[in-house]
């Protein structure tokens, strides 16, 4: 049996064994993927102090510090279930079958499909894929692309992909429907988009920014943003034109696009085709938590941080015994919440597999993740802290009858 087994091999579960096998335990690590760093490995952006953040790189680090203390990493290992018994947790992979009495779910995060007519053509993928392409694998996705659905994590890669040298037409809304929602409405995305302004080269759209601070500015500004948009890094940043169609005979060839109205609706007569390659559909990510609701975690709805959340508390530790998240399956944040997660929650572990003196620490910890969150150059959703909040609420109103028992 092993002392400790982590299932996501990002910067949350590398993070988390690096902190157990520095205090001496057994650690094994499984991914499905060919190479450990998870979404880390498709991030490159620069950085307020000028410096780049190089994912390739940073998982690169990661992974070899993490061998050097000893940690066994099995990578192309999907996990088909896990099972507890007697204290004990049992993980089934394609290969093996192990136990531990310490299960920590790194599992990340995944993308969110949006519908859009033709999406089944060759050539159109989701915004993350073409990351992954472009950063990692280095081959790029084609030659001029058209991006559905503007937000903080199709915004970053929008950027990516330009440094890469590939033309980005334009970023555009989906069209309005029951499935989409607030992703077509161009309030609700501006808002999404006010996160990211930050990263803008041009002057102008960060002095616009600052004035959008309330409704009354929010509303002028849709109702009067240039219907061709407004260029970020040269890309058009279009929020009052959506995406009725992607068009081509064997393989993507454009999509159609209209102009809305300011609540999203479509203005008869306004379609024009957009030439492009790809098409890249961002519908943003929620928590990648299937494995955790095998275990029999209670899950909450937070809208604030994503989706559905196993609940747990801030040392990372879920109400099940030896059970502990961290990452993105805990809310959706950047690499570096993640990894300040993942330390917090090794330390945890560590402390349960009966370490003493730890409590310092994982305080320490604690404090590192907040700290992080607060400084985050990249914040996918505004109201993380209320999310935040509202799962340590959830777990007060849990844990509060166990207490009196």
């Amino acid at each position: 049996m092993n002392n400790v087994i982590i299932i996501g091999a990002g910067p949350a579960g590398m993070s988390a064994a690096i902190a157990c096998a520095q205090k001496g335990l057994d650690v094994v690590v499984i991914d499905e993927y060919l190479k450990a760093g998870g979404r880390l490995l498709g991030q490159l952006y620069e950085q307020p102090d000028g410096s780049w953040w190089n994912g390739i790189e940073e998982s690169a680090r990661l992974h070899q510090q993490a061998l050097d203390l000893g940690v066994q990493i099995q990578l192309n290992t999907p996990v088909n279930n896990i099972e507890h018994h007697d204290g004990q947790w049992t993980i089934y992979t394609e290969h093996e079958t192990l136990s531990t009495n310490h299960l920590l779910l790194a599992t990340g995060a995944a993308e969110s499909p949006i519908p859009v007519p033709g999406w089944t053509l060759p050539g159109v993928m989701s915004v993350g894929a073409a990351q992954v392409m472009t950063n990692v694998h280095r081959v790029k996705p084609g030659e001029r692309g058209v991006i559905i659905g503007v937000n903080v994590l199709s915004s970053a890669i929008a950027m990516e992909l330009k440094l890469a040298g590939i033309d980005v037409a334009c970023m555009a809304l989906p069209k309005m429907s029951q499935l989409t929602d607030q992703q077509a409405h161009p309030k609700h995305v501006l808002d999404s988009l006010l996160h990211v302004s930050h990263m803008a080269p041009s002057q102008f759209v960060k002095l616009g920014s600052k004035l959008m601070k309330n409704d009354f500015m929010k509303k002028l500004g849709v109702t009067f943003y240039p219907k061709r948009g407004v260029n970020m890094w040269d890309i058009p940043i279009q929020l009052r034109k959506a995406v009725i169609e992607i068009y081509g005979e064997k393989q993507v060839e454009g999509v159609t696009v209209a102009t809305i109205d300011s609540n999203g609706e479509i203005v008869a007569g306004t379609e024009e085709n957009v030439e492009a390659d790809f098409v890249c559909i961002a519908g943003g990510l929620y928590p990648l938590a299937e494995l955790a609701a095998l275990t029999g975690c209670p899950f909450y709805l937070i809208e604030e941080l994503g989706g559905y959340i196993p609940l747990h508390n801030e040392r990372m530790e879920t109400p099940l015994d030896g059970l502990y998240v961290a990452g993105n399956i805990t809310g959706i944040e950047g690499a570096k919440v993640a990894a300040a997660q993942g330390t917090t929650a090794g330390l945890t572990i560590a402390k349960q597999a009966g370490f003493e003196g730890l409590d310092g620490e994982i305080e320490e910890a604690i404090q590192v993740v907040e700290e992080t969150r607060d400084q985050s150059y990249i914040q996918f959703h505004p109201e993380v802290n209320k999310g935040r909040e509202m799962v340590k609420e959830k777990w007060e109103e849990y844990v509060l009858p166990l207490r009196s028992i």
